[in-house]
């Protein structure tokens, strides 16, 4: 097996990778890095726990050393373009470790923060710099960043790109880069619109493919449980409390479930944080780090807030609400099995989910390990007809309410107070075993 050792990176990176008790390169890496240095454009198709950022970072901080071209104030060297705030800043957090023995300068730059420190660092220069789309629009148009001095271009997490809408900014950004640059494109998926957008940045690229579009890491044990609607929440208590259920990462689709189920499980002495878009970026980052150190058990995320979770020792992942893109599910689950390590991913089925199931089942090419070992098994949701996705997407949003006052946003309507002025609760069935 090929040891980091045996890859051409200058000394500085290797103690560094050596500090931090990086042995063994993935697959990505292995087949990424040697054409990296020597100078490809590089097409990457691998899913989130693959070691990607790594497989970039690492030949990229080489090549800069290399090259030792004096760094310009508000002309960054290297442009990582990525669609989160929380990626953004673990990639930051990774150049910091894997470059802390280089003399270089990482920056980073994303919304929903003030400007002010990210501009003042932009003044000093930058070696690389990690952006987020609208941020980097920003200040482009405020005459705080130029783009004509970047010798490598990466764009990372493609396809979340399309999904969040960023595709018209990226358009806008690639006039601004110079011709002659090396691109580096990585994406978990191909769809179309992502294959014209790589013919467009990349010149005849090598492409690494660790494994095909739309599976599953081989190593997390899948699992449904079928259960009625109503008694999901009853269904996470009883996973949580009787399964051994450590470090979880429960999804959901919608921003108010995740703030009701993180109630409920604090109510029931669980420890439990959300992460979702009507958070501040401070809350998000603290709930992540929270986790992230085992100060609560559980983090509860939604599908746009998650995208950035590069969390190791997770050991499972729940599908609280199931998606109906297959894409997603491998992209939630994916947060389980890292570094080698096994996971188990739990998805709790009601019978209009179970069509998505069927779904998920036929673009991964997997079957799915239904367990009825628990307390709140539906005979009616494991029966249940399968239609097809549109048609069971319309029938679940059809029947969801809109969020109670938690989840509005200040000023809107409020729901008229129930006879009595008791509140809803958000409560385990007590369905017996």
């Amino acid at each position: 097996m090929i040891k980091y050792s045996d890859i051409k990176l200058n000394d500085s990176i290797q103690k560094a990778l050596k500090e931090v008790g990086y042995d063994h390169p993935t697959p990505i890496q292995e087949q990424t890095i040697p054409l990296v240095l020597a100078g490809h454009d590089v097409l990457g198709i691998a899913q989130t726990g693959t070691g990607k950022t790594a497989a970039f970072c690492l030949p990229i901080l080489h090549l800069l050393h290399e090259r030792k071209t004096q760094r310009e104030p508000k002309s960054p060297r290297v442009l990582i373009l990525t669609p989160t705030r929380e990626l953004a800043i673990q990639i930051f957090d990774n150049l910091g470790v894997y470059g802390k023995h280089l003399r270089q300068k990482y920056n980073v730059i994303f919304g929903g923060v003030g400007q002010t420190p990210q501009v003042q660092g932009l003044k000093m220069g930058s070696d690389v710099l990690v952006a987020t789309p609208g941020r980097l629009l920003d200040l482009m148009e405020q005459r705080h960043i130029n783009l004509n001095k970047v010798e490598i271009f990466v764009l990372d997490e493609a396809d979340r790109m399309l999904d969040m809408g960023f595709m018209r900014d990226i358009q806008r950004i690639l006039p601004k880069l110079p011709a002659k640059r090396h691109n580096l494109f990585f994406s978990a998926t191909m769809p179309k619109e992502i294959q014209v957008l790589a013919n467009t940045i990349l010149r005849n690229p090598k492409k690494v493919e660790v494994t095909p579009p739309a599976t599953t890491v081989e190593r997390i044990h899948q699992q449904a449980l079928y259960v009625e609607k109503k008694d999901k929440p009853g269904l996470l208590l009883f996973l949580l409390n009787n399964r051994n259920l450590k470090k979880t990462l429960v999804f959901v689709e919608m921003k108010h479930v995740a703030n009701r189920v993180v109630e409920f499980l604090e109510q029931n002495k669980i420890s439990a944080v959300a992460i979702h878009g009507n958070k501040s970026q401070g809350a998000r980052q603290k709930a992540l780090q929270d986790f992230t150190k085992g100060k609560v058990d559980v983090l509860v995320a939604t599908d746009i807030a998650s995208r950035g979770i590069d969390v190791d020792g997770i050991t499972h992942v729940v599908n609280y609400d199931l998606p109906n893109l297959a894409e997603n599910y491998v992209h939630r689950i994916g947060r389980t099995a890292r570094a080698g390590a096994d996971g188990i991913a739990m998805s709790l089925v009601t019978g209009e989910e179970k069509s998505y199931l069927a779904n998920i089942e036929k673009v991964t090419n997997q079957v799915v390990e239904v367990v009825i070992d628990h307390p709140f098994h539906s005979e009616n949701a494991a029966r249940a007809r399968v239609m097809g996705v549109g048609q069971a997407k319309a029938l679940i949003e059809g029947q969801r309410r809109p969020p109670g006052r938690s989840g509005q946003k200040r000023g809107g309507p409020k729901r008229p107070s129930r006879p009595g002025g008791k509140k809803r609760k958000f409560s385990a069935s007590t369905k017996s075993r």
